[in-house]
């Protein structure tokens, strides 16, 4: 392999549904300054062709040829966009030919799997990162920055919704691929909680909805959280797979308020309002490629030998918690968690802007919601 040893840190996306055909591929036009592509892996052979002409890469196979496309085309690293169940075993492999790892959230489905990915990349001495494209996105970083500055005060209460139509069959709507509410969408409402209050919540509660048509197998389509973080701060979100699209948060604080509106998603601007002693002032961030930054940051960690912030440790705080809440919503009762300690957290520091990309029209891989 060719870690530390190329100016640009070469990649194989794995999976091509959706997301990697519409954000991830497309991204690496703005991150050539130190990624490039060399390598696509799906299981379906018509994406393989399709994919390979448009992005000129040499290198594309299946699932069972995963190590011998990793060798020859002398991949450094993997972006892993498959199924939740899978991450934990493409990391594995991955890590065992000396290949670095970003892999999309959720980490995985449990915190056994979460423990035993970081252990393999810490074992075999590559890189783990978490693909949380909002630790380098303008809009959430600055809002990090509004509470560090002491604008609202004491954040006291945090409010999150984020809920869209699944298309029937899509593979969130499936419990053996790792679908369901709490899984695709809790990490981005927890995380936001987490980054925010800068702090680890110690109990949670949690019920959810199996859903109201025949969508839905095995998993929650809806869900409704409550978390108790220390000092008094309480975080509440809603979620859900079956619901008009809504993406926005508020963080209210004892001097003002900061409402985040389409604060999770990509594509499209994110906007800011914020209230202090009675004065609210309005701020929009334009639409940007919020996947070109994740590539470009972790390829410096590659080259420069540094851990990524959003590393495993990161990925298995929030799996952590959805696991918590999936307990509450299985026994009806508020549940507990241990203390735990989280040294790195986003700031600032990590903003990188690229600009939007116009998405293609992708081979096989609807969009996960629907109209």
């Amino acid at each position: 392999m060719a870690q530390g040893t190329s100016r640009r840190v070469r990649y194989a996306v794995v999976g091509a549904g959706n997301l990697a055909q519409v954000a991830i591929l497309p991204a690496f036009q703005h991150a050539e300054e130190n990624s490039e592509l060399v390598a696509i892996i799906s299981s379906d052979p018509e994406k393989r062709d399709v994919l390979q002409k448009k992005y000129g890469v040499e290198h594309v196979g299946g699932y069972d040829q995963f190590e011998q496309v990793l060798r020859e085309s002398k991949a450094d690293a993997v972006y892993i966009v498959l199924p939740n169940t899978l991450h934990r075993a493409f990391t594995e492999r991955a890590a065992r030919i000396g290949v670095h790892v970003l892999c999309e959230k959720p980490m995985a489905t449990s915190v056994e799997d979460c423990e035993a990915m970081i252990r393999v990349t810490n074992e075999n001495d590559v890189k783990l990162m978490v693909a949380y494209r909002l630790h380098f996105e303008e809009a959430n970083l600055r809002a990090i920055e509004l509470v560090r500055s002491g604008r609202l005060g004491d954040p006291l209460v945090f409010t999150g919704t984020l809920t869209q139509q699944v298309r029937q069959g899509d593979i969130r709507t499936r419990e053996d691929v790792g679908g369901g509410a709490l899984l695709d969408e809790g990490p981005y409402p927890i995380n936001a909680a987490r980054y925010l209050f800068r702090d680890e919540p110690r109990e949670v509660f949690a019920f959810t909805a199996g859903g109201r048509d025949g969508r839905f197998h095995g998993v929650d389509a809806s869900a409704f959280a409550l978390m108790r973080f220390p000092n008094g701060r309480v975080a509440q979100f809603a979620i859900s797979h079956e619901a008009s699209a809504v993406s926005s948060y508020r963080l209210v604080g004892t001097e003002g308020d900061l409402q985040v509106r389409h604060g999770f998603g990509y594509g499209t601007d994110i906007e800011h309002v914020l209230t202090v002693g009675g004065e609210t002032e309005t701020r929009t961030f334009k639409n940007s490629d919020q996947f070109a930054p994740e590539l470009v940051y972790f390829s410096k960690c590659v080259l420069e030998d540094r851990d990524p912030e959003p590393n495993g440790i990161e990925g298995l705080a929030d799996v952590r918690v959805i696991v918590a809440l999936q307990e509450s919503a299985r026994t009806n009762k508020p549940v507990k968690l241990a203390p735990f300690e989280k040294p790195k957290r986003p700031t600032l520091d990590q903003l990188i802007v690229k600009p939007a990309v116009e998405p293609p029209e992708p081979v096989n891989a609807p969009a996960p919601a629907e109209g």
